[in-house]
């Protein structure tokens, strides 16, 4: 079982998760002013990345958290951190293609999960 490597994917997530909220304070508090930065509100990409929290949190202590998950966790952060912006995409189709990417990746480790423990039943 890989739990750190399956566990730095989530802290990356975690992170760009928590910068918004960051961000949104310094400018509140900060004297910056507020240009539509900060103060993002929770919508499907946070359900998103709560799924994949779940996912995480089941298959660490249940010992299915094995090199296929984390090489998915990986690409599923990877696409998260184009869907938010911090690395610089060439338009909006290509940020809804990340979307879709990211929703395919949760799908798979979904799948993926699902029929390591039924097959282990």
């Amino acid at each position: 079982m890989m739990v750190i490597g399956t566990l730095l994917p989530v802290f990356l997530l975690v992170a760009l998760s928590l910068a918004p909220q960051f961000m949104s304070l310094r400018s509140r508090f900060g004297g910056l002013a507020a240009s539509g930065a900060g103060g993002a509100e929770p919508g499907p990409a946070l359900q998103v990345d709560v799924l994949f929290y779940v996912v995480i949190a089941l298959a660490l202590p249940l010992r299915h958290a094995d090199l296929v998950m984390v090489l998915l966790a990986w690409f599923f952060v990877l696409t998260r951190l184009f869907v938010s912006g911090l690395v610089p995409v060439a338009g909006e189709r290509h940020q809804t293609s990340a979307v879709t990417a990211a929703a395919l990746v949760l799908l798979a480790m979904w799948v993926y999960f699902a029929l390591r423990i039924v097959t282990v039943l």
